[in-house]
């Protein structure tokens, strides 16, 4: 197999209440989330992410069979710069904190986690 740019090619996060769930990551990335037409039932916000650049992007979704844990898949977003910026807005926005940054190595930068107003738990990755 040819090696890859990405692991992830795309993620939905899974929500049920789906204003909720918009509200809370517009509110900690600071951006106002565009919603995607969908199929009747299913509703899509997409994740800032640089798509004429080539980023990967990934998006909340709610619908049959989209259902959040806090043991499933772990999604590692982009903090930006510093994860703090988006980490600090978190608990204001209705989610909470699980770990705060924490370094994994000053090779590979810093992580944290926080549990969504969905109840999913995601992770934040940064250099700085």
């Amino acid at each position: 197999m040819e090696m890859l740019t990405n692991a992830v090619a795309w993620f939905e996060i899974p929500v049920t209440n789906f204003d909720r769930a918009k509200k809370f990551y517009s509110a900690i990335y600071d951006y106002e989330m565009p919603e995607f037409p969908m199929a009747p039932g299913y509703r899509m916000g997409i994740l800032l992410y640089d798509q004429p650049g080539g980023g990967v992007g990934g998006a909340i979704m709610e619908g049959e069979g989209y259902k959040p844990s806090s043991s499933g898949s772990k999604v590692y977003l982009n903090g930006g710069k510093d994860l703090n910026t988006v980490l600090d807005r978190v608990e204001a926005s209705g989610g909470k904190v699980v770990l705060a940054k924490t370094l994994i190595t000053p090779e590979l930068g810093y992580f944290a986690t926080f549990e969504d107003t969905e109840g999913n738990h995601i992770y934040l990755h940064s250099m700085e």
